[in-house]
């Protein structure tokens, strides 16, 4: 068993600066947690008070049940990969996987078939002479990950462990891992800000805003059902349209007001506003660009001036200001289907009629930015 447990885990710095408020969270055995975020938040800060290279101001961490706040980082059965790789450069790959083996007096023929076993599953058997610095980025990130599986650790740490790679090599490394923790079967804890390699990587996301938790879920249930704006925004490429508007109740049934048009807020989502008496008033309101569809000249339909348009292969982004107020939106348009002539109209000033669906929408309190459906 690898379960980790956080209780009221706070991180205040001599300045009385928290870096991390009040963080609870049960990982289960074998699970695979992303902690992600924006630059500042405390996911690294978090990861690092897991290993024990940061102090703890309060709360406790439990690894298997036992309370690690005082024990030092080699004796809480954890493996950590850092951003920037930590190899020694005067080492053979072999002797950098090697070299925690060695400093518990592992026998060599031991030692011998850890490295040569966890260099075949990296598939880096070639490079095991080699030094770092005949290596490309990949290649030692492949090496500080064997490093940390000899250690037959109960817990994998890695903290933005594919930040230095270019983009090409950042999504093969994504496979990598994908596949080294099926063939691990171990708990994991990543850190990222990256919200493509947490939605792609994790069993459930932790998303972290100014040293606290926004939310905890699974990818499919921080994409679909947001807790609030900042969720909303983070994830999700391009990020949501959010757009200022009223929330209207007639005759039992909601509707919304982008821009002057009037849509109506229906299936479950309408049902869930009913349900919970949702009172009318100002909202915002949330639409992802893979939701809004080009249309023809319609009383629901929103006008629209093209500002730019990216052509990103299999689809358009189309960046769009509303002609009722200029709030710039951004449309996703798959380009199969798209034919010449439509492509051809697609151009900077073009006149362009948008619409949504309302069991599309997603609506946020005005003043407290949380989900009105959550």
């Amino acid at each position: 068993m690898a379960s980790v447990k956080l209780t009221n885990v706070k991180k205040i710095y001599d300045n009385n600066v928290v870096a991390v408020h009040d963080f609870n969270l049960d990982i289960k055995d074998k699970e695979f947690v992303v902690f992600v975020g924006p630059s500042g938040c405390g996911k690294s800060t978090t990861l690092r008070m897991i290993a024990g290279l940061e102090d703890i101001s309060e709360g406790t961490v439990e690894i298997d049940g036992e309370v690690v706040n005082d024990l030092q980082p080699k004796d809480r059965g954890i493996a950590m990969v850092f951003q920037n790789y930590a190899l020694y450069p005067h080492m053979t790959v072999y002797d950098n996987i090697a070299f925690s083996l060695r400093l518990k007096k592992v026998p060599e023929d031991v030692i011998y078939e850890k490295v040569t076993k966890a260099a075949e599953v990296l598939g880096i058997t070639d490079y095991l002479m080699r030094k770092p610095r005949a290596l490309s980025g990949g290649q030692r990130q492949r090496v500080a990950i064997g490093r940390a599986m000899v250690r037959d650790s109960k817990v994998f740490l890695m903290d933005e462990p594919l930040s230095n790679l270019d983009a090409k090599l950042r999504n093969q490394m994504r496979s990598e891992i994908i596949l080294l923790r099926q063939k691990l079967d171990t708990t994991f804890i990543y850190v990222t800000h990256d919200q493509t390699e947490a939605m792609t990587l994790a069993d459930r996301i932790v998303i972290m805003k100014d040293g606290y938790i926004m939310q905890v879920g699974s990818p499919d249930e921080v994409f679909d059902m947001p807790d609030n704006l900042f969720v909303a925004e983070f994830i999700g490429a391009p990020k949501m349209n959010i757009i200022k508007t009223k929330l209207l109740l007639e005759n039992g049934k909601y509707y919304v007001t982008p821009f002057g048009a009037k849509i109506e807020v229906d299936g479950d989502k309408g049902k869930e506003l009913a349900a919970r008496k949702v009172k009318a008033g100002d909202v915002l309101l949330g639409v992802r660009p893979e939701h809004i569809e080009l249309a023809d000249a319609a009383a629901h339909a929103i006008p629209c001036t093209l500002v730019v348009d990216e052509m990103m292969g299999s689809e358009l982004h189309l960046h769009v200001d509303a002609d009722a107020d200029g709030t710039r939106l951004i449309v996703r348009v798959p380009t199969l289907g798209l034919s010449k002539e439509q492509r051809k109209k697609l151009v900077r000033g073009a006149k362009l009629n948008i619409t949504f669906e309302g069991v599309a929408m997603h609506l946020f309190d005005a003043e407290t930015e949380k989900n009105l459906l959550t």
